[in-house]
């Protein structure tokens, strides 16, 4: 399947195994962090380097460059990054040549990683890629990208190894990750129905993780927050500062209201702001399946660029933007998308499904239903035993 290329290069038994680790979004390095600890069980002496953030940098990770650095959403904001993305490139490259590492595994984050998967074949070294771009949803041409430069893919959503396997390309289903590390909270059974969580009066407001994505979320958040809190007494809101955020510029989107809103802001993650909540108004990414899994009822927020709106629309190829509708195949929890993403519609939808309770269930007990499709935890594990045992085929 791979091709090499003209240059081979092996190291002596004697030497550390070492591994190149590129994950270049804040839920990359969480779940990067997560891969690190659980090969580290297997062999101790691994040394790793490449890019990540705190959390795999707290895992020993030699970060050569800082993923928050590099991150970003939508296509027209890409070129605003371009720069810091071109010198993160030469960066990594000059790394795998000087450390020739045994394996370079690669996080979603697809543009950047893909144009790495081809560099690092150069030197015949085997290349994992963990979590997979979103070939299924639009861009499906770089599949053949991934057929001739990747040995094997680690997927993390059930209908992921089909697609896989339909396109002749090395695939292991290992569950998701988030499961690896979230308290699952109970299930409302007849037994329990006390678990249903509606009796909670928190809504969470979770921005995203990236500077430009706050921009355009929160003050929008914000202002459903002031309308909700006009129309319907008794309701908090809790923000999720995301690792990395500064906890002093999220306050200055917060302090003008705080004399009509009950509201605060939590940084010790957003599993703490779930647990709590009723309600979410969520930004579309890895946060959404987090609220899922939690069975957290919520709307989903899309909202980028007028210019990357439109690019997106027309490449696009999948119904929803939202993990849970997307595995489901049908509408589970509302989705507002850029213009539909107003204050007024906000406080609207999440009105409605707090006044409706039957309709609340329902929505958990189909989230719920989503959780049971991602598989077990030990994603980290059984992608941990993928690459050693990759590591190990390189030095023979």
């Amino acid at each position: 399947m791979n091709m090499a290329g003209d240059e081979q290069y092996a190291k002596s038994p004697s030497v550390p195994l070492s591994v190149m680790i590129i994950a270049g979004e804040t839920s990359g390095d969480h779940h990067g962090a997560g891969l690190v600890a659980a090969m580290r069980k297997i062999d101790g002496n691994i040394a790793f380097f490449g890019i990540g953030g705190r959390a795999m940098a707290q895992q020993g990770v030699q970060i050569v460059v800082d993923a928050a650095n590099l991150s970003v959403v939508g296509i027209t904001e890409v070129f605003s990054r371009l720069p810091g993305l071109l010198g993160g490139l030469r960066t990594v490259k000059r790394a795998v040549a000087e450390k020739r590492p045994d394996l370079v595994i690669l996080i979603d984050f697809p543009d950047f990683n893909l144009h790495m998967a081809r560099h690092v074949k150069r030197y015949g070294i085997p290349v994992l890629y963990y979590i997979s771009p979103q070939l299924w949803a639009w861009r499906s041409g770089r599949i053949k990208t991934i057929r001739r430069y990747v040995d094997r893919m680690a997927v993390i959503l059930p209908f992921e190894k089909e697609f896989y396997d339909r396109h002749g390309v090395p695939v292991t289903f290992v569950g998701h990750p988030l499961l690896d590390h979230i308290t699952l909270p109970v299930k409302p059974t007849m037994d329990n129905p006390d678990a249903d969580g509606i009796e909670k009066r928190t809504i969470g407001l979770l921005p995203g993780s990236r500077v430009q994505e706050i921009r355009r979320n929160l003050p929008v958040m914000l202002a459903a927050a002031s309308r909700l809190s006009r129309e319907k007494k008794g309701y908090a809101f809790v923000v999720s500062v995301a690792p990395g955020i500064d906890s002093h510029w999220i306050e200055e989107f917060i302090r003008p209201c705080r004399n009509t809103v009950d509201i605060e802001a939590e940084r010790a993650g957003v599993e703490k702001v779930l647990d709590r909540c009723c309600m979410a108004v969520a930004a579309s990414g890895t946060v959404t399946l987090e609220a899922a899994i939690y069975g957290v009822p919520m709307v989903i927020v899309y909202r980028v660029s007028p210019v990357s709106f439109l690019l997106g629309r027309s490449l696009i190829r999948v119904k929803f933007i939202g993990l849970a509708n997307i595995i489901a195949n049908r509408t589970v929890v509302p989705e507002l998308i850029q213009h539909d993403a107003t204050p007024g519609n906000i406080a609207s939808v999440v009105s409605a499904m707090l006044e409706d309770v039957r309709k609340y269930k329902q929505i958990r007990e189909d989230l719920f239903w989503v959780r049971e499709q991602l598989g077990e935890s030990g994603a980290s594990r059984k992608t941990a035993g993928i690459a050693y045992a990759m590591m190990a085929g390189s030095r023979k």
